[in-house]
């Protein structure tokens, strides 16, 4: 599976040069209540482009789900947190979230805004 994943070229931009593996981040963010809550996590690969950011985290869920409306919530507010981070330290560039499932492999955006 890892092989298939490195050798697909829909992904090769995330595994290639310019992209950056298991990249620390922590952020403070606007919890449910309205207050600043600090938040820290590790993202899988993190592509910064000249008009756009990528981030991706892989999951091995078997099988995955083929919509994104059946991402287990968890990983939908991880993505969401990750990119809401990421908006505050480049509010310029748009941030585009995907999770890698390894099974397949297949690429699922989520929906982050």
């Amino acid at each position: 599976e890892t092989l298939e994943i490195l050798r697909n070229p829909e992904f090769s931009a995330l595994f290639g040069p310019d992209s950056q593996a298991e990249v620390p981040i922590t952020g403070l963010i606007e919890n449910q209540n309205g207050q600043k809550q600090q938040v820290s996590g590790q993202i899988d690969r993190l592509l910064i482009k000249n008009d756009e950011i990528l981030i991706v985290d892989y999951k091995t869920n078997r099988p995955p789900p083929q919509d994104e409306a059946d991402i287990p919530a968890i990983y939908t507010q991880q993505m969401h947190t990750y990119a809401a981070v990421l908006k505050q330290i480049y509010p310029a560039k748009p941030v585009k979230a995907y999770l890698l499932w390894t099974d397949g492999p297949r690429l699922m955006q989520v929906d982050t805004s």
